[in-house]
């Protein structure tokens, strides 16, 4: 997966000039019905990417543009990096999310060192902007990140060093702080930081998906994280074995394995008012290689059992290789429609079956 903060796109050769000149695709397929669900700016990371490349019209560089675009879709709210604006800008924006009843989320990097007076000036601007939690992201995968196990610890103690330090500011601020469980934190050790740490403005933004990358079963994640939870990335999968482990593939809400009407229950029944906002990512399908000897680099203390487990859940509910996404031959512009249909996809499924 390439990084939130990546600016480049990949394109393998020219763009012709005629996808450059795309149309907008909020009204292509149709307005889907009015939700509450929001959307994660990841959910539209072939598009910024694009955009980074040329494509136009714009939407995902501006916080204020990708809002009313989102809310153009049927979405309920925005989950994507705010940080500091200046006054004008954040009056704007509030009051395009009060008039429209919306919900906006800030995201930000908390992997290393944190400039702790940028940031609280990113929290207060985005406070002031309505802003009801800030995601923090840390790492990308870890099994494909680090080669050694002490290398996990040195980010983990990083991670966690920039997290706490950040702690006063969100306190201060009184605006929550939801770390995502990517696919670098296990619950034993999430649970044990957040404890340690022991603010009721520092808990999950929990990941739906993520956390099956480390033979972790969707459901306990859910029922593990949820008393911590301040935002959610709601995402469906779909799994297929291969020989080094099983293909790990974001699907639209409702066409994979997980059971979200459920899944929704439970978090709603516990946190009450709790935002949702949907990952949708439009991609190839992940390797997750738990058969190889690498994997288990850092993850030496997840129990035989937990694999086992996982590979008999793929067994049980997977798909056919050949039916799993593959954007591989498809154009730029065939890339960006497909992604803004898997989203507004996304959102009926909500509206229709999450009461969302």
């Amino acid at each position: 997966m390439m990084n939130r903060r990546e600016v480049l796109f990949s394109i393998g050769g020219c763009i012709a000039a005629s996808m450059l000149r795309a149309p907008a695709l909020a009204t292509e397929l149709g307005a889907p019905k009015r939700t509450k669900l929001g959307i994660d700016d990841f959910s539209y990371n072939i598009r910024s990417r694009a955009e980074q490349a040329g494509y136009t019209p714009r939407v995902t560089h501006d916080p204020l543009t990708f809002l009313k675009h989102c809310h153009s879709v049927g979405a309920g709210g925005l989950q994507c990096v705010i940080g500091r604006r200046d006054e004008a800008y954040v009056k704007e924006l509030r009051a395009y999310v009060e008039d429209n009843d919306l919900f906006i989320e800030d995201s930000v990097w908390l992997g290393g060192k944190v400039d702790l007076e940028r940031f609280e000036a990113g929290v207060r601007s985005v406070k002031t902007a309505g802003a009801r939690a800030i995601r923090g992201f840390c790492g990308g995968r870890r099994y494909e990140q680090f080669d050694k196990r002490e290398q996990f610890d040195e980010f983990a103690e990083r991670s966690w060093k920039a997290i706490e330090s950040v702690v006063p500011i969100v306190e201060k601020c009184r605006i929550p702080l939801a770390i995502e469980n990517h696919k670098d934190w296990l619950i034993p050790h999430m649970l044990e930081m957040l404890n340690r740490i022991g603010s009721e403005y520092v808990g999950v933004c929990i990941d739906t998906g993520n956390s099956f990358s480390l033979l972790e079963d969707p459901m306990d994640t859910v029922q593990a994280y949820t008393p911590w939870a301040h935002s959610v990335h709601l995402k469906d999968m779909a799994v297929c074995e291969y020989e080094d482990g099983f293909l790990l593939a974001d699907v639209v809400l409702g066409e994979g394995t997980l059971d979200l009407p459920k899944i929704v229950e439970i978090i709603r029944k516990a946190r009450p008012g709790m935002k949702f906002s949907v990952e949708m990512s439009t991609r190839n399908p992940l390797k997750v290689p738990c058969l190889g000897e690498k994997y288990w680099t850092t993850l030496g203390d997840v129990s035989g059992v937990n694999l086992a487990r996982a590979m008999r859940y793929v067994r049980t509910y997977a798909s056919d290789k050949e039916t799993l996404p593959n954007i591989d031959n498809m154009s730029v512009d065939e890339q960006v429609k497909l992604e803004e249909r898997n989203v507004k996809k996304c959102l009926r499924y909500a509206a229709e079956h999450l009461n969302l």
